[in-house]
């Protein structure tokens, strides 16, 4: 029994190193991403966007689509 005390006493410390390690990495703006901002206005226009009427609602929607895409 004296074992599951030591081992449960173990965990609990090394949650707290592990809690500690990682908010003093946030506080230290490891986790700060500075390099993202600045590429994405480069990869603005590869985004698709479609609205709501061009995505088919059912099975037979899909079909007809296809076909219209198919035969354009």
């Amino acid at each position: 029994m004296s074992v599951i005390y030591l081992l449960i006493s173990i965990s609990i410390v090394v949650a707290v190193g592990f809690l500690y390690a990682f908010l003093r990495a946030v506080k230290t703006g490891q986790y700060d991403d500075d390099y993202t901002p600045s590429v994405r206005m480069l990869f603005d226009d590869e985004l698709v966007k479609i609205s709501k009427k061009e995505i088919p609602s059912s099975k037979t929607e899909k079909i007809k689509t296809r076909i219209k895409t198919k035969t354009i």
